[in-house]
């Protein structure tokens, strides 16, 4: 977990992160970890492989106009699909959009709906590489699929690669300890570029990292809408492989 408890060994960015509603409450952070708390944060991405999927929504800033995507996140089959929409810029870029480990694909609307049909279209889907640096939105996408692991992490290590708790917090009506993730392992110093917001029962419902391509921090928030089983789009092959250990 060096790294999302560190983030995305995908992207060549400063890694894995927090969203929107509201800054942290309870503040009297940072200081070491507890065991459990250690505990909550080695657990808290496999919470998300256990549920299968989340529903997210990530906001992107840029310096041109931020993007916001509320999607469905498929952590077993590593696969994202949802909506695309500008804010504070032109519609250019607003659509359906599904993406995997290493691929993006997009279906441009004028008119994009708050959520994504259940079944994506059949056609008309255009479709890239993931770029693993330079790509504020890409980075995101890349983070939100890796807040999801297998397995749970090393909780013995977390707190010795600068793991901590900075403070207590409310979101949506779940109360949460927010933590720093550790540095990553080929990058030392990155301890704190990613923080997530962890319940009780270790399942995470924000994240806030820092992306070298955006201006200011990503932030990712679960459970924002009802989670919508993923279907893959067409052409598009999921990588269900396990992922690697997210670093910034």
């Amino acid at each position: 977990m060096a790294a999302l408890v560190g983030v995305a060994a995908v992207v060549a960015v400063a890694v894995t992160a927090f969203l929107l509603g509201g800054a942290d409450s309870g503040s009297d952070g940072p200081r070491a970890l507890t065991s459990d708390e250690a505990n909550r944060l080695a657990l808290t991405r496999f919470r998300n492989y256990e549920a299968r999927g989340r529903a997210v929504t990530l906001t992107v800033p840029g310096t041109a106009g931020g993007l916001t995507v509320t999607a469905s996140v498929d952590y077993r089959g590593r696969l994202g699909y949802g909506v695309v929409r500008g804010t504070g810029r032109d519609t250019s870029s607003d659509g359906l959009i599904a993406w995997t480990a290493t691929s993006v694909s997009v279906h441009p609307m004028a008119n994009a709906p708050a959520h994504a049909p259940a079944s994506p279209p059949r056609s008309s889907w255009y479709s890239r590489p993931l770029l693993s640096s330079g790509s504020s939105l890409d980075s995101s996408l890349a983070i939100a699929l890796n807040l999801g692991a297998d397995r749970p992490d090393n909780a013995e290590l977390l707190p010795q690669n600068g793991a901590a708790w900075v403070g207590s917090d409310r979101v949506r009506g779940h109360r949460v300890d927010v933590m720093t993730g550790p540095s990553s392992r080929d990058r030392a110093g990155t301890a704190g570029s990613v923080r997530y917001w962890i319940a009780s029962d270790g399942t995470m419902y924000r994240v806030r990292v820092d992306v070298r391509s955006a201006p200011q921090p990503v932030f990712i928030d679960f459970d924002t809408q009802t989670y919508v089983p993923v279907k893959a789009v067409p052409g598009v092959t999921p990588n269900p492989t396990p992922n690697p250990t997210p670093s910034p």
